[in-house]
């Protein structure tokens, strides 16, 4: 066994323990409490750097932690392995998508073991695996049945890089979530699901997830969009037609002074049919539709439009206003027709003024408005006014008794609305599960019967993007029989988002082998829901959202039997790296501030003297990614630190829901201490084996003795409760630090085993038992070196199967003195301390009393005695 440090060793020996034993293997129905610890788990698209190490390090923090509590321990891992992420890795190697995976996979996976992270790897899951997508149709063919999988022609967010159709949740500020391409506007045939049936139980059940961060609830609380309103209808003028339309403010109908039609409104073109405007707003809408979302809609988009030549008449008062069509107005929310009152909506304002369009005031303040003094809407509550029968109502009032009275005139009625839209689950690309239905010319759509699961994915088919799915141009694939008549038909070849496969993987994980249900339904009411789920906060509305309708339609449908998925959520912070970013094009130049190379920016830019005109470099924390090429791969760090020293400095960099400095001298002071603990552990290796054990009796002890046996069950105490109420890691590893240091100042003999003196064998029962709890409460944090300490402190392997420590209280509680504090003599203050505390803590209180401060300022202080929980004496002259 090695005498030194040597992680390297130490950390491949524990790994291969862990995983011989199996360690981590959860046992299915055990008696004892279950734990169900699971970690979102990743694409298989790279390599991963120590960003992605944070949440994996936490995961096995916690898990460990909770065996060492007595729980039935599940924590399993798997891999996201269809979509975009891995067919774009795929694309940029050169290679096929499923070896592309499978080369990711195998490095991954080694770097996450090296972490000493550790899985049931039994329940190892790959969601392109057959045996695995062949459920995720079943999960279709269960939407499908319930009436909640559909077709239509939609204009879709089309990504033009990755050539592919993006729900409304992958769009950023515009742009491809995955590759940040501008996102346009395509009219294609879509399948969605049916999300907003359940819109209203996903924002009534976010009450029940009270262990998930504010945050998070707030995030799908606002995607939902949940609004209380009415739907009004107009009339076309000279038509009998009716153009209804959403408002949460009926209290400002009589400002309206014109009214909108989005774009993609499907009446606009029979609106203007055969009318002098035709062309000329056809081509408009035509152009607008090739927007992008944030070029429509931005706070700093230009607002366009364009008169159709008709109008509407507004149903209180009878006022005809003119219907135009104006690029702000979308159809992902209420009717695609916004009642225009520029007066008290912005974006309505500043339409109005682009195209000098009236303003009326319907709502006034305490101070008057007018239109002509107006810089921008009025769009608080106020008093109605020049609005007929309501004049001098309370606008919040307003709102009830507007809405009664068009309900009671059978032009309106009171309805919710809502923001969210229909999740768009097609995809034109190649790398994905394929969409379970065949298209029959005389029975139609026709769903792919269960028994003939999975329809399998081809391999020989090139997958290079195209605007439509690869898999039309493979006939041996598009072309079969229907399932219901036997004729000549053509399979769907559209595939499957692959946030399908992840919105119930964590229910495979109850059952991966099975292969004759997709889980089985007594494990995994056994395990689910999630007891704690880790992950990133930018999976908030997304993944969780869609997880949580699926299990709703899974529970409906009687196949599980709860109603949400996870009990507990936690989203961890990001690790980020200050980096110098270039002010002319805002790329990463570098993240060594003693590199000064110039950017790329000016590479063949022809800029000469460019060393003398250098381009200023801003110091900026950026997160950590590989496009930005700012990571620190932690193969690197564990190579010359060790696993340990990698997660112990993860943790204890900053809370970990909060992002974090990575420092690449910040690491080097958590190596030394775990040297530190190493060699005074092995300081009395002999004496663990040698001396006998026997209790501590606390009224026995004295001294130092008795403050660091106190301090021991304190340090319990608050590791405990950082770990369970707080996730506070990094103060748990601070606290338990601060414990060893005290163990380290005790003086012992070279041998204990030899001690003749009570006080001696005393103060050693006190070091050992202060020095196992330091192990023992390190071990989920760092575990390699805690296994070969513990074995070394004369214990059996397995730190697993140890009991976490117990604190008694009575012992733990702060004892408590009060010091008279005395200036030659004279008592000038009193300092309440804990018993036997530190001395040079006591004097450097002592000496900041106010009343001490007084009658020492100016002179020069000779001497100052405390005599251990007596008293402090200072002399001055």
């Amino acid at each position: 066994m090695p005498q030194t440090y040597e992680p390297k060793e130490i950390e491949r020996r524990w790994q291969h323990y862990w995983r011989s034993t199996q360690q981590f293997r959860a046992i299915d129905g055990a008696d004892r409490p279950k734990f169900y610890c699971l970690v979102m788990f990743p694409y298989p698209s790279g390599t991963l750097h120590v960003g992605h190490g944070r949440n994996y390090i936490i995961g096995d923090v916690v898990a460990r932690y909770k065996m060492m509590r007595g729980y039935n321990v599940l924590a399993p891992m798997g891999w996201d392995a269809f979509g975009l992420p891995s067919e774009n890795a795929a694309i940029r190697s050169g290679i096929h998508p499923r070896e592309s995976v499978r080369r990711s996979i195998e490095t991954m996976k080694r770097q996450i073991e090296s972490l000493g992270v550790e899985y049931d790897w039994e329940r190892e899951i790959n969601t392109s695996e057959p045996s695995y997508y062949k459920w995720t149709q079943w999960v279709f063919l269960k939407l499908y049945e319930a009436g909640l999988a559909y077709r239509r022609d939609a204009p879709v967010n089309w990504c033009p890089d990755c050539q592919t159709g993006l729900a409304n949740e992958e769009v950023i500020n515009g742009r491809c979530e995955r590759c940040d391409a501008q996102v346009e506007q395509k009219e294609l045939p879509q399948w969605f699901f049916k999300i907003t049936d359940y819109a209203e139980p996903l924002l009534e059940d976010l009450k029940l997830l009270e262990r998930w961060p504010e945050r998070v609830r707030r995030m799908q609380e606002q995607w939902i969009g949940r609004s209380e309103g009415v739907l009004i209808n107009f009339p076309l003028d000279g038509s009998d037609e009716v153009i209804p339309c959403f408002t949460t403010r009926p209290d400002t109908l009589w400002g309206v002074t014109y009214m909108c039609l989005a774009p993609e409104y499907p009446g606009v073109a029979d609106l203007v049919a055969g009318t002098e405007q035709e062309q000329e707003v056809l081509g408009f809408v035509a152009r607008a539709k090739r927007q992008s979302f944030a070029e429509r809609s931005g706070e700093a988009a230009q607002k366009e439009g364009i008169f159709t030549g008709r109008h509407v008449i507004n149903p209180v008062n009878g006022e005809k206003v003119p219907l135009w069509v104006a690029n702000y107005v979308v159809m992902q929310y209420g009717t695609g027709a916004v009642m225009a009152v520029p007066a008290h909506d912005q974006r309505d304002f500043e339409f109005a003024k682009a195209y000098d369009l009236p303003i009326k005031v319907v709502i006034q303040p305490e101070e008057q408005l007018s239109p002509e003094s107006m810089t921008e809407a009025f769009e608080s509550e106020g008093i109605m006014v020049e609005s007929g029968p309501f004049d001098g109502i309370p606008s919040a009032e307003g709102i009830r008794k507007v809405t009664r009275h068009l309900e009671e005139h059978g032009v309106g009625r009171g309805e919710v609305s809502y923001r969210l839209r229909d999740w768009l689950i097609s995809r034109q690309r190649y790398w994905g599960a394929p969409i379970p239905i065949v298209h029959c010319p005389d029975c139609g759509t026709v769903p792919v019967p269960e028994n003939q699961l999975p329809v399998r994915l081809p391999e020989d088919v090139d997958f290079t993007p195209r605007g439509e799915s690869p898999l039309a141009a493979v006939k041996e694939f598009v072309n079969t029989t229907c399932p219901r008549c036997g004729t000549q038909a053509e399979r769907e070849t559209d595939t499957i988002a692959q946030w399908l496969c992840s919105c119930w993987y964590f229910l495979r994980y109850a059952s991966p082998r099975r292969d004759d249900v997709p889980f089985d339904r007594k494990l995994v009411d056994y395990w689910l829901p999630v007891d704690q789920y880790i992950g990133g906060v930018e999976h908030a509305v997304l993944h969780l959202l869609y997880s949580r309708f699926v299990v709703k339609v899974l529970h409906e449908g009687g196949h599980v039997g709860f109603s949400e998925p996870f009990g507990a959520l936690f989203t961890q912070g990001m690790i980020c790296k200050n980096s110098y970013i270039c002010d002319r094009c805002h790329h990463i130049v570098t993240d060594d501030p003693t590199v000064r190379e110039p950017c790329r920016c000016d590479v063949g830019a022809g800029l000469k003297g460019r060393l003398e005109k250098r381009i200023e470099f801003a110091p900026r924390l950026e997160k950590m990614s590989k496009s930005k090429g700012n990571v620190v791969s932690f193969d690197e760090v564990i190579e010359q630190y060790g696993a340990d020293t990698l997660r112990m400095y993860t943790l204890a960099i900053g809370p970990p829901e909060k992002d974090a400095e990575w420092q690449e001298g910040g690491i080097v002071g958590y190596h030394r201490f775990l040297n530190r603990l190493w060699d005074k552990v092995l300081a009395h290796q002999e004496d663990y084996v040698r001396v006998q054990r026997r209790p501590i009796r606390p009224e026995d002890l004295e001294g130092r003795d008795r403050r660091i046996f106190r301090l021991t069950h304190a340090t319990i105490r608050k590791v405990t409760q950082d770990i369970e109420e707080r996730w506070h890691f990094n103060t748990a590893i601070a606290a338990v630090m601060e414990l060893f240091n005290e163990l380290a100042g005790m003086v012992l003999p070279e041998s204990c085993a030899g001690s003749e003196t009570e006080g001696e064998r005393q103060s050693f029962g006190v070091f050992r038992f202060g020095l196992e709890t330091v192990v023992l409460l390190l071990s989920p944090f760092v575990p390699h070196i805690c296994e070969e300490l513990w074995t070394r402190l004369g214990n059996p392997p397995g730190m697993l199967k140890q009991s976490w420590p117990e604190w008694e209280e009575e012992v733990a509680r702060a004892e408590q003195v009060e010091l008279p504090v005395q200036v030659n003599g004279k008592l000038r203050g009193r300092l309440v301390v804990e018993r036997d505390a530190d001395e040079v803590a006591v004097r450097r209180q002592a000496l900041a009393l106010e009343g001490v401060q007084r009658h020492t300022e100016g002179r020069q202080i000779v001497k100052t005695l405390v005599v251990p929980n007596r008293i402090v004496s200072i002399v001055v002259r």
